[in-house]
């Protein structure tokens, strides 16, 4: 898709997502809702004696709005790859690493991200997408933050792609 097209309609969504919940988007919530209904229900008694899944017991965590957003983009993707015949399985990497250490990298990253984000108290479209929505110096400083650090990265990490 175009990438003006993809803002716009980006912006449009985030708009709808004010209007129709009263919140911007954001994605690290429905992580935590994931895993904390998950341990309720494998676990009821590890989640009762928890002082951090304790505070959830009777909410039903699958039922928030969260949980529908990350469902939507999932399903989404997926649908928007079949559409432009992009739906293939496979593993884009550098000619210069393996598939293993593509799949390793992106794990790794994607862990990372995830521990960030909690200790961020919010991932990247919560803090700087919805942040800069609503004029939060906070959300353009987000935003400067996580583009200044992949670029000063992008050195040390530009082997792995190029």
């Amino acid at each position: 898709m175009n990438p003006y097209l993809a803002g716009i309609l980006l912006g449009f969504v985030l708009l709808a997502s004010f209007y129709l919940t009263g919140r911007g988007l954001g994605a690290s919530g429905a992580t935590r809702s994931v895993v904390i209904g998950a341990v309720t229900t494998i676990t009821p008694e590890h989640a009762e004696n928890s002082g951090y899944f304790s505070k959830y017991l009777g909410d039903n965590q699958m039922k928030t709005w969260l949980v529908l957003e990350i469902a939507g983009v999932i399903i989404g993707g997926f649908l928007s790859g079949a559409w432009a015949g992009r739906l293939k399985m496979r593993v884009e990497h550098s000619p210069g690493i393996s598939k293993r250490k593509r799949i390793y990298m992106a794990s790794l990253g994607g862990l990372l991200f995830g521990f960030g984000s909690q200790l961020g108290r919010g991932c990247t479209s919560g803090a700087a997408l919805t942040g800069m929505s609503v004029m939060s110096l906070a959300g353009f400083v987000t935003m400067m933050a996580i583009f200044g650090t992949a670029f000063v990265l992008a050195y040390f990490f530009r082997k792995n792609w190029i």
